[in-house]
């Protein structure tokens, strides 16, 4: 135990992690790197350039005359991911703190330190792309040394480019991380920190011996499910998986068990012996929060079944993914999913499509409302169609967020703007060193799921950096605005909005569906409503016949009678005729 050391690499986007995890396999000689990011291995991964997935890989590398065993595990550095960061830091007992040179510490950094801090890691400050030219090696160190106190020769110089100060950041994991404190006698206690959904071999779950020792062919049992299974394969993680026969104490491994149903395995999960169990469970990770919600449902309602096994096998490997079934009238049956964020949403949608092929439909994202009723009942609304009648309603409470933007000074007016258009609270900006600030805002988690992060980016040229944590409740004053079509209002499209946005976007929504319906035999008439009340309105022409083509000359009566005719029969079809909705048409709406 005392040559093995688990460390995880956290920083902010772009910062550089699997380029410099890259040069740590390269220099241990774990693999030839043959191209850029090796253990982002997803196709999404690499065609964006960002890291989706934690992925954990060993190596060995020889010290001052002794072969010590390196776990790394690389974690995303987006905010929707950070939920892979927690699961990856519960695994580990030190983490290489990552700061970009040329752009100095950002939010996400902050965050993932402090929850690198809580887990009691010991951090390693590393100083990334200092062989750029626009490198600001000095004033980015003096950042680092503010935030974390320590002192300037402990912050390691190096570039995930060239691979300088690698040699350097091995020699400080090995010195300064603590080697894993376990007990190799005690019974077993594994936690699950990840798993993975494989066709041939059923489910593969990750996991770290905290104490105990586990070995090949043993007879194992899940704490919360109380299963129990043969462990048919255990190994280590290298850049593939290698089978062996043990894995000692304060390792990191894989189990094979031919577990079939993703049920039955929880990441955060404790594996231990049956003949010999532990007491207790090893406390894993808090459950994670979903941020928004929004509808998923297969285009074609008789996947409906294949959708169900897609998303349970997603959420093995996601499982910062929750869902719930639920029907709608315009889309039959689906799921009422929960995410991070929008990316998070956009990811998983782009993961079923590639890796299951389905094809779905998602619905307007929304967060979670708490609805008072004037009995005095709480009840929790995910979904705008679930909101009781308004005259049982006593007041709404929206979830609101603190959000901490990290900026250069020159950019304060532009966000500060931004923020208070979507109505959110000034808490305190404070100046971080030379021309940094940081400004805290109190958010309504509802205003910033669409399109806030996009804006901050554009009106900062890219230069603030965003994270936020849930901040309870607030009381506000909501609104349902439903969309009608001839009077039937379609449920997939309604959705809950404050007071003050409800009559543009109920406008823009209507503009852009009379684009996209097609024209039938009959006037459709699109309607934006809250309540009884409609606030905005558009209408799509019928195509007309020219039933009068066939009256050559002859008294206007004749043309009369036909056109009469025809009216009486516009007059039935609008009564009996139904509006289709082409699936564009949703799509181009949810995009608003």
């Amino acid at each position: 135990m005392e040559h093995i050391r688990n460390f995880c690499i956290i920083a902010h986007i772009d910062h550089g992690k699997s380029t410099l995890a890259d040069r740590l396999l390269e220099y241990t000689g774990t693999l030839a790197i043959t191209e850029n990011q090796m253990l982002d291995n997803m196709d999404l991964e690499k065609e964006r350039g960002i890291t989706i997935k934690s992925h954990a890989i060993q190596m060995q590398y020889p010290f001052e005359g002794e072969t010590y065993t390196l776990n790394l595990i690389d974690t995303p550095g987006h905010v929707d991911f950070s939920y892979e960061v927690s699961r990856s830091i519960a695994a580990c007992e030190g983490a290489l703190l990552v700061v970009d040179a040329t752009q100095g510490i950002q939010a996400q950094t902050i965050s993932n330190l402090y929850m690198a801090i809580d887990n009691d890691l010991e951090i390693i400050p590393v100083l990334n792309k200092i062989d750029m030219p626009s490198a600001q090696i000095e004033e980015v160190e003096d950042q680092i040394i503010e935030l974390l106190g320590v002192k300037r020769e402990e912050i390691i110089r190096a570039s995930g480019k060239t691979g300088e100060g690698v040699p350097a950041i091995l020699e400080a994991i090995i010195r300064r991380i603590p080697h894993p404190k376990g007990d190799p006698q005690a019974p077993l206690q594994a936690l699950v920190f990840d798993s993975v959904f494989n066709s041939f071999r059923g489910i593969i779950a990750y996991f770290k011996v905290e104490n105990g020792t586990l070995h090949s062919k043993d007879v194992v049992k899940f704490f919360a499910t109380q299963k129990q299974y043969e462990a048919d394969e255990i190994g280590i993680l290298k850049f593939d998986m290698q089978p062996c026969d043990t894995i000692g104490c304060g390792n990191v491994g894989y189990i094979i068990s031919g577990i079939k149903t993703s049920r039955e395995v929880r990441v955060g999960d404790t594996i231990t012996h049956v003949d010999r169990p532990c007491l207790e469970a090893i406390k894993g990770f808090q459950e994670v929060k979903p941020m928004l919600f929004a509808g998923v449902y297969p285009i074609d309602s008789e996947d409906y079944e294949d959708l169900r096994s897609s998303i349970e096998k997603l959420q093995l490997n996601d499982a910062s993914l929750t869902f719930q079934p639920e029907s709608s009238m315009a889309l039959g049956f689906g799921f009422r999913c929960g995410f991070l964020g929008l990316l998070h949403m956009e990811i998983v949608q782009e993961r079923l499509d590639r890796e299951f092929d389905m094809d779905v439909i998602t619905t307007v994202p929304n967060v979670q409302y708490r609805v008072f009723t004037k009995k005095g009942e709480c009840i929790d609304v995910h979904n705008p169609s679930g909101l009781p009648d308004p005259t049982y309603i006593d007041y709404i409470e929206e979830p609101y967020i603190r959000a901490s933007i990290i900026t250069s000074t020159a950019y304060i007016g532009n966000i500060m703007t931004l923020c208070l258009d979507k109505r959110g609270e000034l808490i305190k900006q404070e100046y971080i060193s030379g021309d940094r600030v940081e400004i805290l805002f109190d958010l309504p988690l509802g205003e910033i799921v669409f399109d806030f992060y996009d804006k901050l980016k554009s009106i900062s040229k890219g230069y603030a950096s965003f994270d936020y944590h849930p901040n309870g409740f607030r009381e506000s004053k909501l609104a349902k605005l439903d969309i009608l079509l001839n009077g039937e209002p379609v449920d997939a499209l309604s959705c809950l909005t404050h007071i003050s946005n409800a009559e543009t976007l109920g406008r823009r929504m209507c503009e852009k569906l009379k684009e996209l319906i097609p024209r039938q035999q009959f006037d459709i008439a699109i309607q934006a409503a809250i309540g009884s009340k409609i606030i905005a309105r558009e209408t799509v022409k019928a195509v007309r016949k020219d039933v009068t083509a066939k009256c050559y000359g002859g008294d206007i009566t004749r043309k009369r009678k036909l056109l009469e005719k025809q009216k009486r029969g516009k007059k039935r079809m609008k009564q009996i005729g139904s509006v289709e909705v082409p699936q564009k048409a949703f799509l181009a709406v949810l995009k608003l």
